[in-house]
């Protein structure tokens, strides 16, 4: 199957590149389940023109009917494999089905490491979370954990203690500087530290308590699990798209979301912090306009 812009992603930065994208008259493709888009489980409040807050499943929902409305493809599977041709990219679908495209715009997010434990999938969106900085305004006057061992956890939970009337961090071994473990206990989260979560909660709407390795129980109201976020690199870094030089775990794009490698683009999450949908939105903007743009001026 060939098409002038492959959409590797399918969340807020791919589904707004495909806009994009397809009202500039390009063939768009794009891949990647919808539903695994952090954003799906997810309720928008901090984002440009609505006072309500907003379900992430709608938008999403709403986002990929517009998309199709001007000609984009959605096709629910996830790219195994992408490699750099002469003049092109080719990417092969989970069931062998291999697209050849003029230009492309990586989107495919970063993964959020999970921890693996019972209720956690079940209340996501509904308790569970994984961005306090995204987060942490639904929790005031409320009670609300951070699960968590680095920096992410701590800092998280110095965040949260502004919003949530109480605050604990659940944690194994604190490992971050004493400045910053000063920081968390001076700021009145209370620390719990040699305990992990066994399992979450809840009562079938929302999250209502931990239990945790030490026997104990937390009434809560929201957990969140900030573990540290893994880029989706495996197949960007074989195409040989150049990372930031400081983490190398984003890509590095320049004002047009242009990597290194001339008819790539990459937009949201996997281009780094903030990790927030306005950011997302505008990045996919300007990467769909100008994929679109090159693959005007290539043959395939």
């Amino acid at each position: 199957m060939k098409t002038d812009v492959v959409i590797l992603g399918s969340g807020p930065a791919g589904i707004q590149a495909a806009i994009h994208a397809a009202r500039k008259k390009a063939g768009v493709i794009v891949l990647g389940r919808p539903e695994k888009s952090a954003i799906n489980g997810a309720h928008v409040e901090n984002y440009c023109c609505t006072e309500e807050t907003l379900k992430g499943v709608e938008m999403v929902d709403d986002g990929v009917k517009q998309a199709q409305k001007f000609g984009a493809i959605f096709i629910n599977e996830d790219a195994v494999e992408a490699k750099v041709l002469e003049g092109s990219f080719m990417v092969k679908l989970e069931g062998g089905e291999e697209i050849t495209a003029k230009s492309m715009v990586l989107a495919i997010g970063i993964k959020r490491n999970s921890a693996g434990v019972k209720g956690e999938s079940e209340y996501l969106g509904r308790g569970v979370s994984y961005c306090v900085e995204c987060d942490a305004n639904f929790y005031k006057n409320k009670k609300a954990a951070v699960l968590g061992d680095g920096s992410a956890a701590a800092s998280g939970a110095v965040l949260l203690s502004k919003y949530a009337r109480e605050v604990t961090l659940i944690s194994r071994e604190l490992k971050v500087t004493e400045a910053l473990k000063k920081e968390v206990l001076s700021s009145g989260v209370t620390f719990k530290e040699g305990a992990w979560i066994e399992e979450i909660n809840g009562d079938g709407k929302k999250v209502i308590s931990l239990s945790l390795t030490d026997g104990s129980t937390e009434n809560i109201d929201g957990i969140f699990i900030e573990l540290g976020a893994k880029g989706a690199m495996e197949l960007a870094t074989g195409l040989g798209v150049a990372l930031d030089q400081e983490q190398l775990k984003y890509i590095e794009t320049d004002k047009k979301q242009a990597t290194n490698i001339p008819g790539i683009f990459a937009a949201g999450d996997i281009c780094g912090a903030p990790f927030q949908m306005a950011k997302a939105v505008g990045e996919g903007c300007v990467a769909g306009i100008n994929a679109a743009d090159y693959s005007g001026k290539k043959k395939v």
